[in-house]
């Protein structure tokens, strides 16, 4: 009896993440190198392609951040084919910084708009097309039924959006599946090495739909994504605490 009663509530989650437009893992399910302690804050342990993921960029420094960490993913996105559009009104990326994370500037179209309502209406009419990777939009605020019609549009298209969000005054709710915060940390230099070290972020998961919110601590080196150890981690954390203070 208990086996059964096992059975139908598996049974049960598994169709609720079906309504909700999760799919169960198909071979060659795209995986990304070095987050899989992220994926697992997933359901199915999977990254959700051809769903809407929301990232807050409070400052110009996270931004930044952001954009880096998405180039990486980008890059996974991109490597079957397709190409990625890139919305704004006020552009917070530096195009060939991509390059770092494996993406060349000429395989991603930028549209720079000049008023804010027409941002939503652009990335969803891109998000229709099948062809594209991935849609990146910078928007300021978004309501949940203008997330939900995103939302509804990937789970025909399959394509993936990211919606970067730089004004978080009124942080509404939305239907995104999944609430994403990247800060920067400090890179470190290898002994007697001049330059600039691996880029590095903190990643926060503050919401995720039918998952586990959590925080990382990861680096790009050698074309992916790296967790730090915990012995790295637990410097950087103390480094910040000293400049807090």
């Amino acid at each position: 009896m208990l086996a059964s009663k096992k059975d139908i509530i598996t049974e049960l989650q598994k169709n609720i993440l079906h309504w909700q437009g999760f799919k169960v893992p198909l071979a060659g399910t795209t995986r990304f190198a070095g987050l899989e302690q992220v994926e697992s804050a997933f359901p199915n342990a999977v990254f959700p392609t051809g769903a809407i993921h929301e990232f807050l960029t409070e400052e110009p420094e996270h931004a930044a951040a952001c954009g880096g960490f998405l180039g990486g993913l980008l890059q996974v996105l991109m490597e079957r084919g397709g190409i990625c559009l890139w919305i704004s009104t006020a552009r917070s990326l530096f195009p060939p910084a991509l390059k770092t994370f494996g993406v060349n500037p000429d395989r991603i179209i930028f549209i720079d708009l000049k008023r804010e309502k027409e941002l939503l209406w652009a990335m969803e009419e891109a998000l229709k097309c099948s062809s594209l990777a991935a849609v990146v939009a910078e928007v300021g605020e978004i309501s949940f039924t203008e997330s939900r019609r995103l939302q509804l549009v990937v789970e025909k298209s399959r394509v993936t959006g990211f919606i970067l969000r730089g004004s978080t005054k009124k942080l509404s709710t939305t239907a995104c599946v999944a609430r994403w915060k990247i800060t920067p940390l400090p890179s470190e230099l290898k002994d007697g090495m001049p330059g600039v070290g691996f880029p590095r972020w903190n990643v926060e998961l503050l919401k995720v739909r039918n998952g586990n919110p959590g925080s990382w601590k990861l680096e790009w080196h050698a074309g992916s994504f790296r967790p730090l150890m915990p012995e790295k981690a637990n410097y950087l954390h103390r480094e910040k605490l000293l400049k807090v203070g």
